[in-house]
């Protein structure tokens, strides 16, 4: 590999998404551009974001509730210019998604539905170093049902001296809890290391076993090709401010497959969840809507809608399947010059818990620091390089493809060079 920064602005000229970058606000640290490598936690403003949002205002100033009909773009059915994009991010049909909440109130809408232990069947699956709000949210819910958490929570962990979970140890847990497991529960990508689940080998496992199967997609949607629908994948949950862009508390998302929607599942019931041709009617007696959307509850926030609406519309215009290409190759050249990196300084000073494997993960790569880990932070900061402290070790990044650029990515890594000489 070409390691020279002529090799850098080369590959940002041949770039067919370079011009998608100058659709976004790049923060500036005394009038200099920084090099923002947080997408994995907070993805960059769009420039039309704010004007999305001052329409609503507008409609708000002049029409008043009547927005909700009258609108040029009525509030009522403003979703609907959400669903497609969403749908092919993940993966899934347009009716089963929808766009609601956050992403921790979906999960525990989710559980309400999906976790119904039954007999011996009461364990919850999931990795260890889960999310704490989804360990919070197993917690409670095991609680809930008249169970401990220690006895019903069951965490999958790395051997001996790894980071990463084995694709095959994960199933072996499945499978030696079978007949117990009410629920299996993985992220998509895990937080921490960066690791992306094989997601379709552990719904196998798990529906092998009887149980029903979730994913937390926080770190993966709008980072790696999803396939929810052709997964079978029982039900998963998002967030949309990190590789989605959509603003800070953005709008969450909830894919329910489709085999699930004729079903009289429990679930928390709202109003705006109630059959959109009755709703108005104001009557008792729950009647949902069919698809996800039954899965509502309250009144849509239009202003996170306009933010979310603002970040997919550069999707939809970028195409997905060509964000998934460069997002290869721009990972592919970082690790390449990490690789070199690791070569230079003899493999002291850092340690890659981000498996190196292309396959197995997505944007995000954790360095384990051996050596200064926070000096090495805090001097990258210094210099204008965005990037992420995990206690105690650990410093995270990712180059995402819609606004972040080869050269930035050789910028860094001639930094950390520099750095840990």
């Amino acid at each position: 590999m070409n390691t020279t920064r002529d090799f850098a602005l080369q590959l940002d000229r041949e770039d067919p998404l370079s011009s998608f970058r100058e659709r976004f606000i790049i923060p500036e640290l005394k009038g200099k551009e920084q090099v923002y490598f947080l997408g994995n936690s907070l993805g960059l403003q769009p420039r039309t974001t704010a004007g999305y949002i001052d329409k609503i205002m507008k409609d708000w100033a002049s029409l008043g509730v009547e927005s909700f009909f009258q609108a040029p773009e009525p509030w009522m059915h403003y979703h609907d210019l959400l669903t497609k994009t969403v749908s092919e991010v993940v993966g899934a049909i347009p009716s089963e998604v929808v766009v609601m909440n956050q992403l921790t109130v979906n999960l525990h809408l989710m559980l309400v539905s999906f976790y119904r232990p039954a007999g011996k069947r009461f364990k919850i699956i999931c990795e260890a170093k889960a999310f704490p709000s989804d360990q919070y949210a197993f917690e409670t819910h095991t609680r809930h049902h008249g169970f401990e958490p220690g006895d019903a929570v069951i965490e999958v962990k790395p051997r001996e001296g790894e980071f990463i979970l084995r694709t095959e140890d994960i199933i072996d847990v499945i499978r030696e809890h079978g007949e117990e497991t009410a629920l299996v529960l993985f992220g998509g990508i895990n937080y921490y290391t960066g690791q992306r689940f094989d997601m379709k080998a552990i719904t196998e496992a798990g529906h092998a076993s009887g149980a029903i199967v979730g994913f937390d997609l926080a770190h993966a949607a709008g980072n790696i090709p999803l396939h929810l629908h052709d997964w079978q994948v029982d039900f998963a949950c998002w967030c949309s401010y990190k590789y989605l862009n959509s603003g800070p508390g953005a709008i969450g998302g909830v894919f329910v497959h489709e085999r699930h929607h004729d079903k009289n599942l429990p679930r928390f019931a709202g109003w705006w969840g109630y059959d959109i041709h009755q709703r108005f009617k104001m009557e008792k007696g729950f009647v949902p809507m069919p698809g996800a959307e039954g899965w509502q509850l309250s009144t849509p926030a239009i202003f996170l809608y306009a933010a979310h609406r603002a970040a997919l519309e550069i999707i939809e215009a970028a195409g997905w399947e060509n964000i998934q290409q460069k997002r290869e190759k721009l990972n592919g050249y970082l690790w390449s010059l990490l690789e070199e990196l690791d070569r230079e300084t003899g493999g002291r000073q850092i340690r890659f818990i981000t498996p190196g494997n292309a396959a197995d993960r997505g944007c995000q790569v954790s360095m384990l620091m051996l050596q200064n880990g926070k000096e090495v932070y805090q001097a990258l900061m210094k210099d204008g390089f965005i990037v992420d402290w995990r206690e105690p070790d650990v410093i995270r990044f990712a180059p995402v493809p819609l606004y972040n650029t080869y050269t930035e990515v050789w910028s860094l890594v001639n930094r950390l060079r520099d750095l840990l000489k």
